[in-house]
């Protein structure tokens, strides 16, 4: 996306459609000048003033609002910012904006712009500005701690010691090519920078390990509810649910495609998926369903293999990557058949009809999601994850080559760490996942 820094930018920074109060945010060099002209005056910095708000053009009365200044540097972005709450209506939002829009050097706001300018204007890293998008998407509570801490510099932290460590090693290492012919020079350089890697590295190991747990907790697990024709499948998803989401019929093959459902477990966001009953068709379109039913549930991390209480089906396998929690349906139908006689130790027996076992599901997928997410680290996108990957990979071929390595391309090794470490913060290689991190901000923030 192409930006220019020069400009004014506006955007309505609080949610769209009627409300009491809304907030408009400008940032950029020409906010004390709208401020005079439409306000009358610029407020004394950080204090919201009752100003009437005029069209810079035709001086007509938009609103009264609560206008504020903070100039720069001590802004969100860096720049001088303004806002003015002004009331919620459409109506006032659409003067307010459109007044914005007929000023010289003033134009609307891009998706995620005011967060980029902060991180240009050194305001914010790369992390940080991560957090703070986590932080607006956050449905759980679970999330919403998680993206404080990112947001506020756990992340940024971790990063900035281990290459500080790094940095000292590096220093180690140019001392002893640039000066191992001076008296002064003291021995065993090499080892010191050595056991400095070595000790980053175990840092890491242990963070990409974790780091299935901080990715779940921002994207969630996935629950796919899978069997055969009428199991039971969408009448549980319903009774999870606790509202009804899916047509529940006797007539096999309703479900043809699958239905999400999003759904608080303890903080824990997870996706349920009911899914096409799995069998056997000539008919296309049910073929196409359960090829997508076995898609979603080879990527999932939960599956409740369903089965009725009278069939003899056998429970989904092959889903290597998931924990299969294997349910006995319908269990109020089966009056007088010795339900449970030849179910696995292993199996639950539930009536979604009835909400009988339905807690005690609930209850084991609420200690297998806090057992997933337990242990959640700094990691919370595949792109962190990467990274440190990259600066662990080139910090054990250092290691491994041991004091035969040669001392130019042991220092390599540290300096491109360094750069893997830094692409998390944004210190370096920021440019190629600027446009795709702030595509999915909302346009005022």
């Amino acid at each position: 996306m192409q930006i220019s820094r020069n400009d004014t930018i506006f955007a309505l920074a609080s949610g769209a459609g009627r409300a009491g109060i809304a907030v408009v945010r400008l940032s950029g060099p020409a906010c004390r000048f709208v401020l005079e002209l439409m306000a009358g005056h610029v407020p004394r910095p950080r204090r919201l003033e009752l100003c009437r708000l005029r069209h810079p053009l035709s001086r007509d009365l938009l609103d009264e609002a609560l206008v504020a200044f903070f100039p720069s540097p001590n802004s969100f972005t860096g720049e001088d910012v303004a806002e003015l709450h002004v009331h919620g209506g459409r109506a006032v939002i659409g003067a307010v904006i459109a007044g914005l829009g007929e000023i010289s050097g003033c134009r609307l706001a891009g998706p995620g712009e005011f967060s980029r300018r902060a991180l240009l204007n050194g305001k914010m890293d790369l992390s940080a500005i991560e957090g703070l998008g986590d932080l607006i998407d956050a449905e759980t509570e679970m999330q919403r701690r998680q993206a404080m801490r990112q947001m506020r510099g756990e992340l940024r932290d971790a990063v900035e010691r281990w290459r500080t460590t790094l940095i000292e090693a590096s220093a180690f290492v140019e001392a002893e090519l640039d000066f191992a012919d001076e008296s002064d020079v003291p021995d065993g350089l090499r080892e010191r920078a050595m056991a400095l890697l070595v000790s980053v590295a175990d840092e890491l190991r242990r963070e990409i390990a974790r780091a299935r747990s901080g990715e779940r907790i921002r994207s969630g697990l996935t629950v796919v509810i899978a069997g055969p024709p009428n199991a039971g499948k969408s009448t549980l998803l319903n009774a999870l649910a606790q509202r009804d989401v899916a047509i529940v019929s006797d007539i096999p093959g309703t479900t043809r495609d699958s239905i999400e459902v999003h759904w608080d477990l303890a903080g824990i966001p997870v996706t349920l998926v009911d899914t096409a009953g799995l069998r056997e068709s000539r008919d296309p379109i049910e073929q196409e369903g359960v090829r997508r039913a076995r898609d979603r549930a080879r990527n999932a991390d939960v599956i409740l293999s369903l089965r009725a209480f009278d069939s003899q089906t056998e429970h989904l396998q092959d889903a290597p990557g998931a924990v299969i929690i294997p349910i006995r349906t319908k269990i109020d139908l089966a009056t007088g058949r010795g339900v449970g006689s030849d179910a696995s130790l292993d199996e639950l027996e539930l009536s979604a009809a009835t909400g009988e076992g339905v807690e005690a599901l609930v209850a084991r997928l609420e200690t297998m999601a806090k057992n997933v997410v337990a242990d959640g680290g700094l990691v919370t996108r595949a792109r962190h994850r990467e990274a440190f990957a990259g600066a662990l990979a080139t910090l054990e071929r250092a290691i491994s080559a041991g004091p035969g390595h040669p001392g130019e391309l042991f220092a390599e090794d540290i300096r491109l760490a360094m750069r893997y470490l830094g692409r998390v913060t944004g210190r370096v290689d920021v440019e190629d996942v600027l446009d795709r991190l702030f595509a999915g901000f909302c346009i005022g923030k």
